[in-house]
């Protein structure tokens, strides 16, 4: 008995010592394949950002493999009694984990993308992609790295005891422990201070999950709080990544200075693309049918900030946290102060949105201290500020950007017409079963007074004879739903809806005849409409934009519109709308956002969304 104890003991003590050393090879083995994330993520700028990469590819992939180790090959050592049973079953399981390991590393390759639910699908979907052709020839290597696991499983077993005798076990477990912690220590620091070189790698590595310490560091002194705001909101989201835009230098036509037109935008705050009819905003309807009205015109996203970011930037909403970091301007602005556009801004908020400060128009902008107003009186200053600046524009070209706030507030109380009742400020406004319509109601009357301060403002246009030589744009940052989808759903940012995405779009153009629109545009259309049909850019959209020449669209009508930001990407459809969020779970809704259980994205569709989200943080792929 005594015999057959201590044998037993030899055996598991004998297996445990093989299983650390052909977990330490497995390291190596994984470590070596990592550095295709770093390949594919690029090296960072900084000292420091340089040694957390090192530290975290180290200490990541030695806790990943370990963690394995101790979970599922440690526990079975004490039972399998057989050590040539015992070793296949590991072998079985690092050829199972470097199989998934191979596999994330051709998702992030090609999608940027680790292992996730949308990956998988994308990866055993029977859609017939590039992707799901290639992926399958992975699978040849399996019997590759069993075989290589094997040979590795009988040297490390035969030379089990010279390992053991050198007694280098103890100081390589600790070289990987202090890559460990120092990487986690590196980033607790980063993420508190907003040192964007380290945070942005949070997501180069699989199933990375880098330690924060806000709060523990506030309780303790070690980090104000406000400060942080302070910093946060100065420069954006503190993970975001790098990019490169414009993706090449811009060139122009050799005439591009020589036909200047002027450009007046104005952006409605939360005006919904059903509010433009002929009862609530008359004088807006009747400018939309004597030019160019895109009555599927799609807003970049759902909220302010991604909004606005679409319609300057051509770009998706993901980018805007990285443009925000970075300082960097549309390159609409640039062109603009490069052919020195005599520049207007007005707003009836006072330009609130920190986009407008921190990148968008950032040296344009001057802080003026505007008396504290209700959003009407305030809309109702700002449009005649802009109505005396026209009047005192010379010959030189001019940009004028108008932003209502009226609307988005439902802004009542306010000395104007008010026919939808009831409203808010009518003695029904209590009554619960009508707050839907009350609430929609004071939207109705917003829009109204809003049209009657924008027809003032077009009819001086007109009159000055400005209106002839003026490409005008009149559009909203985003729709407004008063829970017409039946799920609880107020305002907007709530869900991805038309109600909240499909907002109007109304554009003069000098020399252009009357049209209506009804194929799919979208805010990202915008710039580079802009770009090249007015300021005569020759490079191609695409290096600067996610969206195409309104003008062309008849003859490349879009099947589909990027929607979104930061948190979830969107994919509206005629007949469906795909939202996905940053964890690749994904739902899918019919046109009127009705839950689809069963509803299945479109799969190649979404690759070249995916794409698109990627383009100008990994130029390099779009240059191959």
């Amino acid at each position: 008995m005594v015999d057959s104890g201590t044998s037993y003991r030899d055996k598991v003590s004998q297996l445990i010592s093989w299983g650390h050393w052909f977990s330490f090879f497995n390291i190596i083995a994984a470590m070596l394949l990592g550095t295709r994330y770093i390949s594919q993520s690029g090296w960072p700028e900084t000292l420091l950002g340089q040694t957390y990469l090192i530290f975290n590819w180290v200490g990541h992939f030695g806790f990943l493999v370990f963690a394995l180790y101790i979970l599922i090959i440690f526990p079975a050592s004490f039972i399998i009694p057989s050590q040539r049973l015992m070793r296949l079953f590991a072998v079985l399981v690092a050829t199972t984990g470097m199989m998934v390991l191979l596999l994330d590393i051709y998702a992030y390759e090609t999608l940027h993308l680790h292992l996730n639910p949308l990956v998988w699908e994308l990866l055993l979907s029977g859609e017939k992609t590039d992707m799901n052709a290639h992926w399958q020839y992975l699978f040849v290597a399996v019997p590759a790295i069993f075989i290589l696991q094997l040979i590795m499983s009988e040297w490390v077993w035969r030379k089990l005891r010279k390992l053991t005798r050198k007694r280098i076990g103890i100081p390589v477990a600790t070289v990987f422990a202090i890559c460990f912690i120092s990487s986690h220590l590196i980033h607790i620091w980063a993420d508190a201070f907003i040192y964007s070189p380290v945070t942005a790698q949070r997501s180069t590595f699989p199933v990375s999950y880098p330690m924060t310490a806000k709060t523990f560091m506030e309780k303790y002194g070690l980090l104000d709080r406000q400060e942080y705001q302070r910093l946060r909101e100065q420069r954006g989201q503190e993970n975001s990544e790098v990019i490169r835009y414009p993706l090449e230098p811009l060139a122009f036509a050799p005439d591009a200075s020589k036909y200047q037109k002027n450009l007046l935008m104005v952006m409605i705050e939360g005006l919904r693309a059903d509010m433009l009819n002929p009862v609530t905003m008359p004088h807006l309807y009747q400018f939309a049918n004597e030019n160019l009205w895109f009555k599927n015109h799609f807003s970049s996203s759902n909220d302010d900030m991604a909004g606005l970011f679409g319609l300057f930037y051509g770009l998706p909403g993901s980018y805007a946290q990285s443009a925000r970091t970075e300082g960097l301007r549309p390159v609409l602005m640039n062109t603009l102060n490069n052919r020195r556009y005599q520049i207007g801004l007005f707003s009836g908020d006072g330009f609130t949105n920190p986009i407008y400060y921190q990148s968008i128009f950032s040296a344009d902008l001057q802080s003026d201290d505007l008396p504290d107003l209700p959003a009407w009186r305030a809309d109702a200053e700002a449009v005649s500020q802009m109505q005396a600046w026209l009047a005192t524009r010379d010959t030189s070209p001019w940009f004028g950007y108008l932003e209502l706030a009226t609307v988005s507030d439902y802004e009542q109380s306010g000395d104007y017409p008010q026919p939808f009742q009831p409203s808010l400020d009518s003695a029904m406004a209590g009554v619960d079963t009508q707050t839907a319509l009350v609430l929609k109601n004071s939207y109705n009357n917003a829009a109204h007074y809003i049209d009657d301060q924008l027809g003032a403002l077009l009819e001086d246009l007109k009159q000055s004879g400005q209106l002839e030589n003026t490409v005008v744009m009149i559009t909203s940052n985003h729709g407004m739903e008063f829970n017409e989808t039946g799920l609880n759903t107020w305002g907007s940012n709530t869900n991805y809806s038309r109600y909240q995405l499909q907002v109007p779009l109304v554009m003069h153009w000098p020399n252009q005849a009357p049209e209506q629109i009804t194929h799919y545009s979208s805010h990202l259309d915008v710039a580079p409409t802009l770009m090249e049909s007015m300021l005569s850019v020759s490079s191609p959209a695409e290096n600067y934009s996610s969206g195409t020449n309104l003008f062309e669209l008849k003859n490349r009508p879009r099947k589909w519109v990027i929607a979104g930001d930061s948190r979830d990407i969107v994919v509206v459809q005629p007949q469906k709308t795909t939202v996905v969020d940053k964890f690749g779970n994904y739902k899918v809704y019919d046109k009127h956002y009705t839950p689809l259980p069963e509803g299945k994205p479109q799969l190649s569709v979404l690759m070249q969304v995916m794409h698109e989200l990627k383009r100008f943080y990994h130029p390099e792929e779009h240059d191959r």
